[in-house]
């Protein structure tokens, strides 16, 4: 069926928001990372976030090189993340992140229960103009300045699960009633398994579904104060993250102090001392053993010895054994898929979410460099005198953090800048506007692009990735095509599922575009075996990297960091340990895999650039923790953790 795409064009209200200035609200995205969150009861709420004050001592930034070095290295992320955050709805709105093939997974376990074969790419779909907007204002007028072409899949309440993929930084969403409908109609004719067969210190209950069915499907128009576009567009050098980091590093070295400690001890506080000397690593592989042997009665002793031990508000072991502990109690129950989903449905807003993304922005260095790596690539095509419009094709666009600093980066261009068009490409959001996520990006990246003399289009798409078709991206003749993707592919099925990997099609879709150059990252993961033993095992290790690294760089205390490891992470790992088949959808692979993809899907790898490795490494040295890696390996730029590789990103070209 064909595609119908209409030219729709808004302006918003930029009324009524009142901002103090004086402060820089913090916040933690991979992904792949945002998604339909929120924090168990048993987390404490009452931790008061941590603020980047002008009153923070003047040596927070005396160690770090010149902050102007690179225009992709200042604040402007931070700054665009507070202006999400000033939006009025922004804390009645549900995070951004889907994964579109938990709900496929759901679709092709129907099909196969009712003995049809699965549809490998269903292109129905309604235009937007079918479905009534119930909240639209007189304020939502025609701009010329930016122009959205929505693509997406049905709106109907009776639709397939897969017109709605709930999702990774990488990247979640939860499901409104409306649409749970279908779910519950196809799930009356699966398996069902124990209500909560959970241990009552788990994290994840069944209950959080229950509070978590509330959320409205209707639009709403964001706000946004004109008079706070200076204040959140213009680059603070560097001093906010710098700040955030001094704080946090304040409060660490408090906790960790021995009398402190000491002093918690006796006030009752902490009262489990023999925890270090309990090897935790040695007891979840002998319990992951037990389960996939089907043992249960050593499992569950083994359990009981885990759970002793381990706790959501300890140290970085404690945290990820508590999170494992779960994911191997709901695969040893036989209720994986029902708990992750149930998962998927818990609510967070998405400024509470933004809050920890902020935090994570502020004290690692991940996300940040990997934009840098992108935009510089991109700025690299753009310096050309030649090129009119530039258009950037960027798959799992989220919240567009990474083109605040492009857009500052492109208007100092000798002689003008270009024409910027960006097609923004996500998953579809529930409810009544599948689009709505990804045209709220372009009216955010709009305004910027406005503020700095840059002409802007922006055309949002939000379907099943494998479904789109190069008609869809308004490509056009003599612009200079670039590609970005980062992140997001460890979420599409593969070939050990089904046979037309969605994987392929992406990679020859792209290559049919025939980009000037396509920037690929990917997390460096080999927990995609289809061997449990073997899975959980590189699971265990990749993992035990980001919970180290949360526990080195931000205090145990900070909320934000609890919901980070409860919703991202500890998530993660439940769909990895718990679940099989189509719905496993976390299948990161190595860097190395995805060269052998890449070469065969016709490009060829382009040599990094060892000015940007010199920036990215003196940034890094200067900035964040010394256990923090930057490296190369073939042509891939490589970031880690005390010498584990955990993130990984390279260019790409067509090669004929």
């Amino acid at each position: 069926m064909d595609h119908h795409h209409n030219s729709r064009t808004y302006t918003g209200s930029t009324s009524g928001i009142k901002v103090n200035n004086n402060q820089t609200c913090p916040v933690f995205l991979d992904p792949n990372l945002i998604r339909n969150l929120r924090v168990a009861d048993n987390l404490s709420n009452n931790v008061a976030p941590i603020s980047a004050r002008s009153d923070f001592p003047a040596q927070a930034q005396s160690s770090e090189p010149n902050p102007h070095e690179d225009l992709d290295f200042s604040d402007v992320v931070l700054k665009y993340i507070n202006h999400i955050l000033m939006e009025e709805d922004v804390e009645d709105k549900a995070c951004m992140f889907q994964e579109s093939a938990a709900l496929q997974a759901a679709e092709k376990s129907f099909y196969d229960v009712i003995g049809e074969q699965y549809p490998i790419s269903n292109n129905n779909n309604n235009n937007s103009e079918h479905v009534p907007n119930l909240n639209r204002t007189p304020s939502e007028t025609l701009c010329p300045d930016w122009n959205c072409q929505s693509s997406h899949s049905s709106c109907s309440s009776s639709g397939t699960v897969t017109d709605y993929p709930v999702d990774s930084p990488v990247s979640t969403l939860k499901i409104p009633d409306i649409f749970k409908k279908g779910v519950e109609e196809a799930n009356k004719f699966l398996p069902r398994g124990k209500k909560n067969p959970y241990h009552e210190s788990s994290s994840f209950s069944l209950e959080d579904e229950k509070r978590s069915n509330k959320q409205s499907a209707v639009y709403t128009e964001s706000t946004v104060s004109p008079d706070m576009f200076d204040e959140v567009l213009l680059c603070s050098g560097g001093k906010n993250e710098s700040a955030i980091r001094k704080a946090l590093s304040e409060v660490t070295k408090f906790s960790g102090d021995p009398q402190n400690v000491q002093a918690q001890e006796s006030n009752g506080k902490k009262k489990r001392g023999k925890r270090s000397v309990v090897d935790m690593r040695t007891l979840l592989t002998l319990c992951a053993q037990s389960v996939a042997a089907d043992d249960r009665r050593a499992a569950t002793e083994f359990l009981k010895q885990i759970r002793q031990h381990a706790s959501p508000t300890g140290d970085g072991m404690q945290r990820l054994a508590h999170y494992f502990a779960d994911g191997l109690e709901a695969r040893m129950a036989g209720s994986g898929t029902q708990i992750y989903k149930s998962l998927l449905n818990m609510y967070t807003s998405a400024a509470d979410f933004l809050k920890a993304y902020h935090i994570y922005l502020a004290t690692c260095p991940f996300r940040k460099i990997s934009n840098f790596f992108s935009n510089r690539t991109f700025m690299n095509v753009a310096n050309n005198k030649n090129v009119t419009t530039l258009h950037i094709v960027d798959f799992g666009i989220l919240y567009g953090f990474q083109w605040p600093c492009f857009i500052q980066r492109l208007s100092t261009r000798p002689g003008g800048p270009p024409k910027l068009r960006v097609t923004g490409i996500d998953f579809p959001c529930p409810g009544f506007r599948p689009s709505e996520r990804v045209e709220e990006t372009g009216r955010r990246l709009a305004r910027y692009a406005e503020t700095f003399k840059v002409p802007f289009e922006f055309n949002a798409i939000a379907r099943k990735w494998e479904t789109i078709r190069i008609e869809d991206l308004k490509i056009e003749k003599d612009e200079m095509l670039v590609v970005n993707c980062l992140f997001r592919l460890r979420n599409l099925l593969d070939e050990t599922v089904i046979v037309n990997s969605p994987r392929n099609i992406v990679l020859n879709l792209i290559r049919k575009m025939n980009p000037v150059v396509f920037v690929m990252g990917i997390v460096n993961g080999a927990y995609n075996a289809p061997f449990f033993i073997t899975r959980f095992r590189e699971a265990l290790f990749h993992y035990s990297s980001f919970f180290d690294m949360l526990d080195v760089n931000i205090p145990r205390e900070i909320h934000e960091r609890m919901l980070l490891e409860k919703t991202v992470f500890g998530r993660e790992a439940m769909n990895v340990i718990a679940c099989e088949g189509a719905e496993r959808i976390e299948r990161p692979e190595t860097y190395k895999q995805w060269q052998v993809r890449n070469m065969r899907a016709g490009f060829e790898q382009l040599p990094l650039d060892e000015e940007m490795m010199r920036i990215a490494r003196n940034r890094v040295k200067w900035s964040y923790h010394k256990d923090f890696v930057i490296d190369e390996d073939g042509r891939w730029f490589l970031q880690g953790w005390k010498g584990r590789i955990v993130y990984a990103i390279s260019s790409w070209r067509p090669a004929y």
